[in-house]
């Protein structure tokens, strides 16, 4: 579906990355968007946990004036389902992205995945805080490409790995709350060959969300490896909702 610049005007998209990335991993879909005329910035993401980052991001998209559509990948999508519920939040986009149920932790949800092989993949490492001392987790660069970015060269999966952000504990062993696609339109990019969250993970949580679903045969970083298809999505979810605003 195509959009017109009277309408993108209207509608600001956020972009919010996962664990384990920046907001670079955006870079491509910004340039798709940013072509189409559609107002776009990407937050950085500050991965210390459920409760702080979507308190976080709540406050962000309630300063941006109009209308939003938020869109989030991998632990990005609890976060927009937690912090979408903002009044301005017109629109969610899930891009290989967690939709969570009120309550769900989501290494519980993890666990679960038959398709997810991001567990052992996972190193451990302490870092200081007000209280002593916390964990926060980080990818093992060697295992980087298998799980995050198989369809990607090694080089550019090399630079991912090396570049990656740490995500402390709390992002995945703290309960989601109330979320917001009970009751905002949702739209939903399901990456066919998601090692990390999980395909099967990331289809039955988008279903139960009720998202328009797109699928893709790509890997968990799909944002980066089939950014016209993302871009593509989130221009249709931006001439939907603009329809109202």
């Amino acid at each position: 579906m195509s959009t017109t610049t009277s309408e993108a005007s209207a509608v600001t998209v956020v972009l919010v990355h996962g664990a384990f990335a920046d907001s670079s991993s955006w870079n491509g879909v910004i340039e798709r968007l940013q072509a189409s005329g559609i107002r776009v910035t990407a937050p950085a993401n500050q991965l210390r946990g459920i409760a702080h980052d979507s308190a976080y991001l709540a406050s962000y998209l309630e300063q941006i004036p109009g209308p939003v559509v938020v869109v989030g990948h991998s632990y990005g999508g609890a976060l927009i389902s937690n912090a979408g519920n903002a009044a301005n939040v017109v629109g969610l986009v899930f891009v290989a992205a967690y939709a969570p149920e009120d309550g769900e932790r989501l290494g519980d949800v993890g666990d679960t995945s038959k398709d997810s092989i991001l567990g052992p993949t996972l190193v451990p490492l302490k870092y200081p805080h007000a209280n002593g001392s916390g964990v926060e987790f980080t990818v093992d660069p060697a295992k980087f490409r298998e799980a995050f970015a198989a369809d990607l060269s090694a080089e550019q999966s090399s630079v991912m790995a090396a570049t990656q952000r740490p995500a402390a504990d709390a992002a995945f062993s703290e309960p989601c709350g109330p979320p917001a696609w009970k009751s905002t339109p949702s739209w939903a990019v399901v990456a066919t060959a998601d090692k990390a969250a999980g395909t099967d993970v990331i289809r039955s949580m988008a279903e139960r969300a009720g998202a328009t679903i797109t699928e893709v045969d790509a890997s968990h970083v799909v944002m980066v490896s089939q950014p016209d298809v993302v871009a593509e999505v989130i221009r249709t979810a931006v001439a939907a909702v603009a329809v109202g605003s």
